[in-house]
């Protein structure tokens, strides 16, 4: 997959020339004279923009791929159901790296997982098969997302998913310490579970990831769109919100999963600039496209209005770690530069060229950063081999302190900050 990224942006660049070739044919047409006016030619442009778009991801969807069994699955494991407060079932994965019978260790901490919005727990695939050897983990679906079960539209709240982790805690965890790994929707419930049980992380939990997560603010997101737009969809967003909660079928129909559109959003919107494989896009894409639109709509306002930045102070005694792409369109690096501010002690690591799809875009870096988290709170552990798509040069060894970056055109000084 080497040098795949310079591929890609040619891609991208090959198919704004063909755009513009396009638009100039399209102008110069009878057609569109005959139309008269700047309706005409702005039609022109959007067809051109379409087409050219559509023969962009046609051909980055051709690109080579990894082996079948290095793409993104399901997890493995045994699988388990926990029931919520308000009755909910939540399906939770459970797995141990365990070899030849043998025991963890007492102070093993246990890994848990909690995913982001639009995603199962099958988006922690890589994170399972790397980190296998640090001790036993717990993967769960969020509410109304994956194998769980559905939700009153009332408990789409980050309070709500917050009482879930506690419950999946309470009923697969009950003893030892545990490590918290959540990204984007899955960070905010660990800030939330924080609020609400503060003495989990005085007695019980050693340490915590946060992948490409907020505090809140995130309706001023302006998700790479211009001032102008962003302005127009924050006014609409309450009112579609509510419309997508009863959205008939022919608006689920309408969404084409495997459709050209649907692959080019899921790649901009979820990944930056690294030369990820067609399957994982693919799989990102799928999982976005199984969450029900009334179930986006549901979690929206919650998104949109949570505020647990001041929950961000019960982490302060914890070993801390915040990671986030500078191309994250969802989830901004400023937001995680505001969590860094609260915490004076957290590492922040800033990821060149990444997106929001931080586990499933950077899966070597993310499995770095959570060994070595882990290191701070528990016995150093091996290092693990670099993901295919990386290059050689840069795949982790036993000595080296930052590794494993994808071909991105990264310089080698590191940019994470130590805090």
């Amino acid at each position: 997959m080497v040098g795949t990224a310079a591929g890609v942006g040619d891609l991208a660049r090959n198919a704004a020339a063909g755009a513009a070739d396009l638009v100039g044919a399209a102008a110069a047409s009878k057609a569109v004279r005959r139309a008269g006016g700047g309706l005409g030619i702005a039609g022109a442009v959007v067809a051109a923009g379409l087409i050219a778009e559509r023969r962009a991801t046609r051909r980055a969807r051709a690109l080579p791929d990894v082996p079948e069994d290095l793409r993104p699955g399901p997890l493995a494991g045994r699988a388990t159901t926990v029931v919520a407060t308000d009755g909910v079932p939540l399906h939770v994965v459970e797995s141990d790296g365990r070899a030849g019978g043998r025991r963890w260790a007492p102070a093993t901490p246990t890994l848990v997982f909690a995913h982001g919005f639009c995603n199962t727990a099958d988006s922690w695939c890589f994170q399972q098969r790397e980190l296998a050897d640090l001790g036993p983990m717990v993967f769960y679906d969020q509410r109304a997302h994956g194998r769980s079960g559905p939700s009153e539209v009332a408990r789409c709240t980050i309070d709500q998913l917050a009482d879930d982790l506690f419950a999946v805690l309470t009923a697969r965890v009950t003893s030892g310490p545990v490590v918290l790994v959540g990204h984007s929707m899955g960070g905010m419930t660990i800030l939330g579970l924080a609020e609400r049980h503060p003495e989990l992380f005085e007695e019980r939990v050693v340490a915590v990831a946060l992948l490409s997560t907020s505090a809140g603010d995130l309706a001023r997101v302006t998700f790479g769109l211009p001032v102008g737009v962003t302005a127009a969809v924050r006014r609409v967003l309450p009112g579609l919100a509510v419309g997508m909660r009863h959205a008939p079928p022919l608006l689920e129909r309408a969404r084409r999963r495997g459709s050209d559109l649907a692959y080019s959003i899921t790649r901009r919107v979820g990944f930056g600039t690294t030369d990820v494989p067609p399957s994982v896009v693919e799989f990102l894409e799928g999982e976005i496209a199984n969450t029900p639109i009334p179930v986006i709509g549901s979690f929206l306002p919650t998104l949109l209005d949570h505020d647990k930045l001041a929950a961000a102070a019960v982490l302060r005694n914890v070993p801390t770690l915040l990671m986030v792409g500078d191309h994250d369109l969802m989830t901004p690096l400023p937001h995680s530069r505001t969590l860094a501010d609260a915490l004076p002690e957290a590492e922040l690591a800033v990821e060149e060229g990444a997106g929001h799809a931080l586990p499933l875009e950077r899966p070597d870096a993310v499995n770095e950063r959570v060994r070595a988290l882990i290191g701070r709170a528990h016995p150093a552990r091996r290092v693990r081999p670099a993901w295919p798509w990386q290059r050689a040069s840069e795949r982790p060894g036993p000595d080296r302190s930052d590794t494993g970056r994808p071909d991105t055109g990264r310089s080698d000084t590191d940019r994470s900050d130590a805090r």
